[in-house]
């Protein structure tokens, strides 16, 4: 049996749990995706080794994490932090390559220096395709931080993992549903920050 109030205090500890990864993912991940727009024979080597990261099973990573860093939070917030990169990190990639030659050569004539370029141009036509890889990473993350239960990094595992050992569907339903209605808000509210911040113009 589990009360309303740790069902509360594991969903806080999920959701901090969560959004610290993706954070933590996008300070990294956006500029190094602006970096290797810059140098792109360096893209295809860091995707490939990112990659590698996602064919992992989040559970052998975090089994792997053990003896590096012990059990607790800061296993499962590494682990869940390499499995955040890839998809923000891509679209960045992508979206700033993408961003039509001639609107950069338009800019480039206005006497734009680079980072103008980047902030007033570059940036803005890119962001939903940005936003598309923060808000696939926080979903994927918000399901996978269920499994840091395993190392003792709390959350809404904890039910989870407790039903799965005794047989108990009312504990699995404890843990799984928050988890899901969590993972559809943070897409909801993502998706609206996308629409909100990109320019009037690229809106569909």
């Amino acid at each position: 049996m589990i009360t309303w109030a740790k069902l509360a205090s594991l969903t806080l500890e999920h959701l901090r749990l969560s959004l610290s990864a993706v954070l933590l993912a996008v300070l990294v991940a956006v500029p190094a995706g602006i970096l290797l727009s810059r140098i792109r024979r360096l893209a295809d080597p860091v995707m490939v080794a990112l990659g590698l990261f996602q064919t992992l099973p989040a559970i052998a990573l975090l089994a792997f994490m053990i003896p590096l860093m012990g059990i607790g939070t800061k296993p499962a917030l590494t682990a869940l932090f390499l499995y955040a990169l890839l998809p923000i990190l891509s679209n960045t990639y992508k979206g700033l390559t993408g961003v039509d030659p001639a609107v950069k050569e338009a800019a480039r004539g206005m006497g734009m220096t680079p980072l103008q370029m980047l902030l007033s141009v570059e940036l803005p036509l890119a962001f939903r395709v940005i936003m598309s890889g923060v808000r696939t990473s926080t979903v994927l993350i918000i399901g996978w931080a269920t499994l840091g239960a395993y190392v003792g990094a709390g959350g809404l595992g904890e039910p989870i993992v407790s039903g799965f050992a005794t047989v108990s569907p009312r504990l699995i339903l404890a843990g799984g549903v928050p988890v899901t209605v969590m993972a559809l808000l943070a897409d909801f509210l993502l998706g609206r920050l996308e629409r909100r911040v990109t320019p009037r113009g690229l809106q569909v």
